[in-house]
């Protein structure tokens, strides 16, 4: 059968679409300073182009944990080996690639789309294939719609183009995919351009989802593994066993764990997930991705817990992966005006079952020599030669890409931003494909281009940042909403005095929630990271109040109100959260994350029965956070209390609450337990 590429449906029970929040994000990444144990390479990646903030994003929250069935449009490549599903609309994720003489499913396909809060801006869904750009975490797109077009191959073989503008790093990230005919492999180009004259840090990684179950081995051509505890230490360990116990096996492995391997020069870049029977997902590429990497849950309550709060009962995975650099915490430096491109192949891979379960030397071999019968290394070297080279010297025609016969055929729209940046002249010409056309998000600023004037709207404008705008911000005649806009400009740039010294200025022409807020964020950062002991009272209370006042003046933004319960907990004014919970709307005090909140505030003021009453009746945070411990947190607490009264909790006591009071099941998604 020829390869085909075509548009379509899928139904399956998912919520409705996560939203972009009100509120843009002034920290940065989660990575934490003096990490040991790396080499120097490590070091210094790691300590390089960790952002400042996240700006210009906002967060993607409002999401719940209902479900419905609801038609998704999909992007389908069939051949007569694989059919690949693509979700245009959330990140252009690989939902699906299924072996179809045997009808096998190679990837962990969710039978359910339900968002979680795993992503740099919350929202994040489990399963499949997750490109990343950007930063350390999952990208900022992953919930967010890619452009999509059809494009045709020299030799007659339809391709698949998804791209975008990546707004943090400024990067115009292109990926393209396709099926020649009777091909075993699905074939992935990635191309990245830092079209600006500075360098811009870079971190990619494509994580694989794939079924995790009794026997399921995971191998790739290493003997040594990065092991990160998940606090502050890299350990290089011997792989795969480790204290004892085999873990390229997950399925009886009580704790979850990141293992990134290191992959000796000049071998072959790979990483495969193989059944009982030798056969499963094998991903490789070209040498330019050079890191490889497994991540399992843990068979432990919390793990299991995690799985089915991402996937629904009974549906295990783990994720095999492949990056830029050897580990998650590093972003590696991208010379400006530099494109960067790899080919990635990903197949059904079929090896001796007897080889791939024996020794770990024999399992590499049997994965390596299936590997190349099934893509040869050199094949893929010739593939992003050949591409490279068919870029160079074709004119464009209108709506045609370079290296590509007959127009591009458009299957999915993106957003506006790279539309506008191309205005700003901060864009080059894209291959000759479309960035899309502009929309409401991007007219203010359209305006200021064309006028000078940013119009001055309440809520403010979506965020822009960017030498350009920058630039533009800092020549506009005062008023409140440009003040504002400027500030985000120079935090994003680092420059926290001067945009303390914008929204100040902002709040002097009008006091606005929005500017309230930005500036007791940049405030409570400040004190988290910074301040001595004895200064962080005051200026805790300081955040407080400014939230308060923020509050009161938008009182219909649920995200407004639990910073501010956060922020007057964290100033030791748990009557002061108590008394603001019970002037929310009914709507926004049943949110688990606000129930959460005032379980701790009660068990703060003293107020064992309210908190009693809140924790017992069931208590569902939808945008729980990975690695939280909330929720077991005030659980025990609570018990604790209850059980000494007045008197001191004892090391004896807190013991005694935890034997007699377990963690119900639907508050575990603690991940480290002792094995």
């Amino acid at each position: 059968m020829t390869s085909t590429l075509r548009g379509g449906t899928l139904r399956l029970p998912a919520t409705e679409p996560p939203q972009d929040g009100p509120l843009p994000i002034l920290h940065g990444t989660r990575v934490r300073p003096g990490i040991t144990g790396a080499d120097p390479e490590m070091t210094a990646q790691i300590g390089y182009g960790q952002p400042y903030s996240l700006l210009p994003y906002t967060p993607q929250d409002g999401y719940s944990r209902t479900r419905h069935e609801r038609e998704l449009p999909v992007v389908v490549l069939e051949n007569s080996q694989l059919t690949a599903t693509f979700l245009p609309g959330y990140g252009g994720r690989l939902w699906s690639l299924e072996h179809r003489p045997s009808g096998r499913e190679l990837l962990h396909r969710n039978p359910i789309l339900q968002p979680a809060n795993l992503a740099l801006r919350d929202a994040w869904l489990a399963g499949g294939v997750e490109w990343n750009l950007g930063a350390t975490g999952h990208w900022p797109l992953t919930c967010s719609p890619l452009h999509a077009v059809r494009l045709t191959r020299a030799d007659g073989t339809p391709m698949l183009r998804l791209y975008e503008f990546e707004r943090m790093r400024r990067l115009l990230l292109q990926i393209d995919a396709w099926l020649p005919e009777d091909s075993p492999v699905l074939f992935v180009r990635v191309t990245i351009r830092n079209p600006a004259p500075a360098e811009a840090p870079v971190y990619w990684w494509s994580n694989i989802a794939v079924p995790e179950g009794p026997g399921v081995r995971v191998v790739a051509p290493a003997d040594r593994a990065h092991h990160f505890d998940y606090t502050a230490e890299l350990r290089v360990v011997g792989f795969p066993v480790l204290d004892g116990i085999d873990r390229s096996y997950t399925d009886e492995v009580p704790r979850s764990a990141d293992y990134f391997f290191e992959i000796p020069s000049g071998e072959r870049r790979w990483i495969a997930a193989l059944d009982t029977e030798g056969r499963g997902l094998v991903q490789t590429s070209t040498d330019l991705l050079r890191g490889r990497k497994l991540f399992h849950w843990g068979t432990g309550p919390g793990g299991r817990r995690w799985q089915e709060w991402l996937s629904g009962p009974g549906s295990r995975y783990l994720e095999i992966q492949a990056g830029l650099a050897r580990t998650q915490l590093e972003h590696v430096p991208m010379p400006g005006n530099t494109t960067w491109s790899w080919v990635e192949a990903y197949g059904l891979l079929e090896a001796d079952p007897d080889r791939v379960h024996g020794s770990w030397d024999e399992a590499r071999s049997a994965v390596s020599e299936a590997l190349d019968r099934l893509v040869p290394r050199e094949a893929l070297d010739r593939l992003v030669s050949r591409e490279e080279g068919q870029a160079e010297g074709i004119s464009r025609q209108e709506g045609q890409a370079e290296g590509f016969s007959g127009e591009a055929v458009r299957l999915a729209h993106g957003s506006g931003w790279a539309a506008l940046e191309a205005a700003a002249g901060a864009l080059p010409e894209l291959d000759g494909l479309p960035y899309g056309e502009m929309g409401e998000e991007q007219a203010p600023w359209a305006e200021l281009l064309a006028s000078g004037r940013l119009p001055v709207s309440d809520p403010p404008a979506t965020p822009v940042t960017g030498p350009r705008w920058r630039a533009l911000l800092e020549a506009h005649p005062a008023d409140w909403h440009a003040r504002y806009h400027l500030g985000l400009a120079r935090y994003a740039d680092g420059d926290t005095e001067g945009a303390r010294t914008a929204w100040k200025e902002s709040l002097s022409l009008r006091r606005t929630p929005w500017t309230l807020r930005c500036l007791a964020e940049s405030l409570r950062l400040e004190t988290d990271e910074s301040l001595e002991t004895d200064e962080r009272g005051g200026a805790r209370s300081e955040v407080a109040e400014l939230l308060v006042e923020a509050c009161s003046l938008a009182p219909q933004v649920p995200e407004l109100a639990v910073e501010t319960l956060h922020a007057l907990l964290a100033a030791g004014r748990p009557a002061g959260a108590l008394a603001l919970i019970d002037t929310l709307p009914a709507e926004q005090r049943s949110r688990g994350r606000v129930q959460l909140i005032e379980t701790q505030a009660a068990l703060d003021a003293g107020d064992l029965e309210r908190a009693g009453h809140v924790l017992t009746s069931g208590i569902e945070v939808d945008n729980l956070r990975e690695g939280e411990i909330s929720l077991d947190a005030v659980w025990f607490a609570y018990h604790e209390r209850r059980l000494s009264g007045t008197g001191p909790v004892t090391p004896e006591l807190a013991e005694r609450a935890r034997r007699e009071n377990p963690l119900p099941s639907r508050y575990d998604f603690r991940m480290q337990v002792s094995e």
